[in-house]
């Protein structure tokens, strides 16, 4: 099957040090590195969190919030973080340590500031009660893939709804478990089983098989 790599929010804000860190989530980085350089990919994406000053999941945009509450925005549960990956901060720039020369589109997220955005595929819900798609499933099916490969932060947020929506669109999918990390690792165990109920493969970056 014709192959895309989805390489999902790699960015300084979602790793040791940035605004909405996930731990251990610089130890991702080797190994999604080899994945961008083996050649075994007909398509490399990127998806990259692109927020507005006072977007709506920030906390700061909501008085008397913290980080990590949860309000109901537009009829669904929405998590708020702190600020981060605001539009052309250092933190919001596609990580350097990897090889971005290799990916052929960034599909930007979150742009709406009234609007958040886990998926590479959909915004979340919005006022009108939809998910808005934001053009990748139609990007990768012009171009014949069949088949995706996700990676990248965080993954019980951005990877997981991605990986979810790709398996939804029907494209057989796969969560590279050992290149992803959680904001909270202490439902992963639930995490794996939810993922499988939803059609989407687990497997380490040691057991992927790929085939250009």
């Amino acid at each position: 099957m014709t192959t895309a790599l989805l390489v999902v929010d790699v960015q300084p804000d979602f790793l040791p040090g940035g605004r909405l860190a996930v731990a251990e989530g610089d130890r991702i980085l080797p190994g999604i590195r080899r994945l961008m350089e083996s050649g075994a990919f007909h398509l490399q994406v990127a998806t990259q969190d692109w927020h507005p000053a006072g977007h709506a999941s920030f906390a700061s945009a909501h008085q008397g919030r913290d980080p990590l509450e949860t309000i109901q925005l537009h009829g669904h549960q929405q998590v708020l973080w702190p600020d981060h990956c605001v539009q052309g901060s250092p933190g919001a720039e596609l990580h350097p340590d990897l090889p971005w020369t290799r990916v052929d589109a960034v599909i930007r997220k979150g742009t709406d500031p009234a609007v958040d955005s886990y998926s590479g595929f959909r915004n979340n819900w919005g006022p009108g009660g939809d998910r808005p798609p934001t053009g990748l499933e139609g990007y990768l099916r012009e171009r014949g893939i069949q088949q995706v490969v996700v990676c990248g932060l965080a993954r019980d947020y951005c990877v997981r709804w991605t990986a979810e929506d790709a398996a939804a669109a029907g494209f057989d999918t796969t969560m590279v478990w050992d290149l992803t990390r959680s904001v909270d690792p202490s439902g992963d165990d639930l995490l794996r089983k939810e993922l499988e109920a939803a059609g989407v493969r687990l497997v380490n970056a040691q057991h992927l098989e790929t085939s250009p």
